[in-house]
């Protein structure tokens, strides 16, 4: 039995999504003011369509939050979604490049990317599965269906092509099913079936090889595969204790690519330092500890799963985004989580906020008792 307490939401994981988003406008303006300038002449055009699709996001949450059923748990809602995803993921594959890759699905001047939606799809889907196999679970013909349906998603999104993304999925789901109960002799089996996979698209594609050997050795090729490490490093470095001020970044004037996106949290260490840099972890730290809270007070095995799944999926892209602009690991193209311009991104996070915010209003009856 649950309570369902309207707008009495974790407060503390709400005014963490807000400040990071307030970051992230500030960050995408002052790291892209200039190119925005150049492309579209005015500054504002990124912060503008960020700022919008804050507010699409956070509009999502409210109409999410009153809904006193948990649409999120109903087979159709988790179907559909899915089906969508997958119709939308097709469609990225047979519509025309964008950049040389296709990632993305275009409605008039819109684009959306769906491998986004695909991280809260699975989520849920894996969620619902495990609630509703949870005494089956360990039985081979009942993890078949989740693993074709997750095997199918990576070799989608692998197409596009995304490499990184479809890895992230692959672990996201992967640590679902640890959290529901699948026995670790399952993972060894579909550890070594993975492995092929990824390291068959790993060189198949030689500019991956370029970026892993990049990332080792740097130097090595300083004005290539190794340039953007280099040049991130560089203004991370050059920010020092306090930063340089905002902004007043050297390396987002055409040095270092993709500044108002994958390489943010470098303008940010550039211009607000170490200390500003810091404080945007200890966010993210936070957001961490509060998901996962709501996740250990959740009323059912599915929500636990799901608000577990949601937060980690949100706080590891976080982690590996920071790790790659510091030169911890090799360039991977994820955004930082409300911080990183992208509008398919922000929407797509912000209604997965919307459904932990959801979880947390539940509160089990046995508890209140206590």
């Amino acid at each position: 039995m649950e309570v369902f307490r309207p707008y009495g939401f974790d407060r503390t994981l709400f005014f963490t999504t807000l400040a990071l988003i307030a970051i992230g406008l500030i960050m995408v303006f002052s790291s892209s003011a200039i190119l925005s300038n150049e492309k579209y002449n005015q500054p504002f055009h990124f912060m503008i369509n960020q700022l919008i699709a804050a507010g699409m996001g956070i509009a999502l949450i409210f109409f999410i939050l009153p809904i006193r059923k948990p649409f999120y748990e109903n087979a159709y809602f988790i179907y559909v979604l899915l089906i969508i995803t997958f119709v939308l993921l097709a469609l990225c594959i047979i519509m025309p490049a964008f950049g040389k890759i296709n990632r993305s699905v275009q409605f008039l001047s819109l684009r959306f990317q769906p491998a986004e939606l695909a991280k809260i799809s699975l989520v849920l889907f894996f969620s619902f599965y495990i609630q509703q196999n949870k005494d089956r679970l360990n039985e081979i013909k009942t993890l078949l269906f989740p693993l074709g349906i997750l095997f199918l998603a990576i070799f989608m999104i692998i197409r596009q092509p995304d490499y990184g993304t479809a890895l992230l999925v692959f672990l996201i789901c992967a640590v679902i099913l640890f959290i529901g109960g699948v026995s670790l002799k399952y993972f060894l089996y579909t550890g070594i079936l993975s492995i092929a996979i990824f390291t068959f698209y790993l060189f198949k594609a030689s500019y991956r090889l370029d970026r892993i050997f990049a990332f080792l050795s740097p130097s090595k090729d300083s004005l290539g595969a190794g340039f953007q490490i280099i040049q991130s490093k560089l203004a991370v470095g050059s920010g020092g204790l306090l930063g340089v001020s905002l902004g007043e970044s050297t390396q987002k004037l055409f040095f270092l690519p993709c500044v108002h996106t994958d390489y943010i949290y470098a303008i940010v260490g550039e211009e607000l330092g170490l200390v500003g840099a810091l404080i945007i972890l200890i966010i993210f730290f936070i957001f961490l500890w509060r998901g996962l809270v709501i996740s250990r007070r959740a009323t059912n095995l599915f929500s636990q799963v799901a608000a577990a799944g949601i937060t980690l999926a949100i706080f590891s892209q976080a982690l590996l985004n920071i790790s790659v602009v510091l030169g911890l690991g090799p360039p991977t193209g994820f955004p930082l989580p409300f911080i990183s311009f992208g509008r398919s991104s922000l929407i797509s996070t912000l209604f997965g906020i919307g459904i932990l915010l959801h979880i947390s209003q539940r509160k089990s009856t046995s508890r209140r008792k206590k």
